[in-house]
C-alpha cells in the first residue's frame, strides 16, 4: 500500500480535506459548546446527547477539565468563532476564584457548588493550568498574566525538583507530599504547557524546563527501558514496573497513546529548540514505531489503551485520545519526513475515527469503540473531553514549528 500512497498527494495537501477537517474542528466546538457552561461556575460534563449528566457527582469540576476548556476555546477565539470569549472568561474566573486556593497557594483538583471536594496539588493538573493561562495570553484576556505568574511560581516552587529537572506528583492541601511516586503523564503535559508558555512570553524558563522534562523521560528513561516509555516512577525516578494506581490516570503497564503524545511533543520541541537536539527527532520516530507496532489492534482497528512489559495488550479499551494523539503524530512525522509510512498511518487512523469514534448521530466523539468480545468494561461516561479531538483535527493543518495556538495566532489557517 505505501507505493500507491507515495504516487498520490497527501491528504493535508487536498483542499477537500482541509475543508473536511476545518468542519470537524466546528462540530466538536458546537456539540461541546452548545450546553457546556454551567451557570454555577466551570462547565458541565455532558453525556453522549450533548446535555449536562443529571447526577450531581458527575458534575463536580476537576480542574483539567477545566483548563482544556479554556484552551480549547482560546483556540476557538484565534479561529474567530464567535461566542469564543465568553467560555474563556468564564473559565478564567472559575480558576481564579474556586479551583485557586487563595489561602495556601495552588489550585484544587476538583470542585463542587459548595467548594473543594479533592483539595489535594496535582502536578497533572497545575500543568494544565500552565497551557491555559498561555493560551489566554495569547488571545489577550485580561486575567491571563496574573493566572500565569502565579502558576509559574507554584510548580518552580512547589512542585519542580531541580536535582532530577522534573516535577514531583502530588502533594495535600497544605502541601504535604502524599506519596513518593513520580510519573510520566504530569511531565508530559508540562512539557506541552511548557512550549505553550514558552511561545506566549519569550521567556526561555519555559523553553528550558521542557527539555529537561524531556532529557530525563525520553533521553534517558525510554532509552533505558528499549525505546518504549514507561509510565510510572519512585522518588527516585527508577522505573517501577509493578505499579498500578487505577485503569483511567496511572494504569499498569505502559501506554501506547502516550508514545504517541510524545512523538509529537519532542517533534514540536526539536523545532523550538532550532533543531539542534537531534536525538528528540530520532526518539519521535522510535516512539511511533512502537506504539504502531504493539499497540495498533490489527484486527478491529484502534489502539489498545495498555500494553504489559512484554507488549502484549493488557486493557483492550480502544479509546479516542490515542487516536487523536496518533493523528497529531502522524501529521508531524509526516510533514518533516518523506517515508509513505506515515501517511498510510495518518490515513488509517483518520479512517478508524470516521467509522468507529466520530458521532453521527448526536455530534462529539464517543470515548471509546465498542469491544467485539465484550469483555472490556468502558472507562469514560459520556462526552467529556474536547481537547484531544479538536487538536487531531487542527494540528495536520498547522506548521510544526509551534503549538496550535502559536499557528493560528500567526495567521496560518
Amino acid at each position: 500500500m505505501s507505493d500507491e500512497i507515495a504516487a498520490t498527494p497527501k491528504w493535508i495537501a487536498l483542499p477537500y480535506h482541509r475543508r473536511w477537517l476545518l468542519a470537524q474542528a466546528d462540530a466538536l466546538l458546537s456539540f461541546h459548546g452548545r450546553h457546556g457552561i454551567n451557570p454555577a461556575g466551570g462547565f458541565f460534563v455532558l453525556d453522549d446527547r450533548g446535555d449536562p449528566i443529571a447526577r450531581p457527582d458527575a458534575q463536580i469540576r476537576e480542574i483539567h477539565a477545566t483548563t482544556r476548556l479554556v484552551h480549547c476555546f482560546a483556540i476557538a477565539r484565534l479561529m474567530g468563532r464567535p461566542g469564543a470569549d465568553a467560555f474563556i472568561d468564564h473559565g478564567m474566573d472559575y480558576l481564579w476564584n474556586d479551583h485557586r486556593d487563595a489561602v495556601n497557594g495552588g489550585y484544587f483538583w476538583s470542585v463542587g457548588d459548595d467548594g473543594p471536594k479533592d483539595a489535594n496539588k496535582q502536578a497533572y493538573g497545575h500543568a494544565f493550568v500552565l497551557l491555559a493561562a498561555a493560551s489566554a495570553r495569547v488571545v489577550g484576556h485580561p486575567d491571563a498574566d496574573r493566572l500565569l505568574a502565579d502558576v509559574s511560581e507554584v510548580i518552580r516552587t512547589r512542585f519542580w525538583e531541580s536535582e532530577h529537572g522534573a516535577v514531583a506528583e502530588e502533594f495535600d492541601r497544605e502541601w504535604r507530599p502524599l506519596s513518593r511516586y513520580r510519573g510520566q503523564n504530569s511531565n508530559m503535559h508540562l512539557t506541552e504547557a511548557c512550549m505553550a508558555a514558552f511561545e506566549a512570553t519569550d521567556d526561555n524558563i519555559y523553553l528550558d524546563m521542557a527539555e529537561s522534562i524531556a532529557t530525563l523521560i525520553i533521553r534517558e528513561a525510554t532509552a533505558s527501558n528499549g525505546g518504549r516509555l514507561p509510565e510510572h516512577f519512585d522518588e527516585r525516578w527508577a522505573i517501577d514496573r509493578d505499579y498500578s494506581g487505577g485503569d483511567v490516570f496511572r494504569p499498569y503497564g505502559m501506554t501506547p497513546g502516550h508514545w504517541l503524545e510524545w512523538t509529537r511533543l519532542c517533534l514540536q520541541l526539536w523545532e523550538l529548540g532550532c533543531r539542534k537536539l537531534d536525538w528528540l527527532r530520532d526518539s519521535a520516530k522510535t516512539l511511533f514505531d512502537h506504539a504502531t507496532v504493539e499497540g495498533w489492534n490489527e484486527e478491529a482497528g484502534g489502539f489498545h489503551y495498555t500494553v504489559d512489559w512484554d507488549g502484549r495488550p493488557h486493557l483492550s479499551n480502544r479509546l479516542w485520545w490515542p487516536c487523536a494523539e496518533g493523528i497529531g503524530a502522524a501529521a508531524f512525522l509526516n510533514a518533516i519526513d518523506s517515508a509513505p509510512r506515515y501517511e498510510e498511518w495518518y490515513r488509517r487512523i483518520w479512517d478508524f475515527v470516521a467509522r468507529e469514534l466520530i458521532d453521527k448521530e448526536h455530534g462529539g466523539w464517543r470515548t471509546e469503540a465498542a469491544d467485539p468480545t465484550g469483555r472490556a468494561a468502558p472507562l469514560f461516561e459520556g462526552k467529556p473531553d474536547l481537547y484531544h479531538a479538536l487538536q487531531a483535527c487542527l494540528i495536520p493543518l498547522l506548521p510544526t514549528s509551534g503549538t496550535v495556538t502559536r499557528g493560528l495566532a500567526s495567521g496560518e489557517l
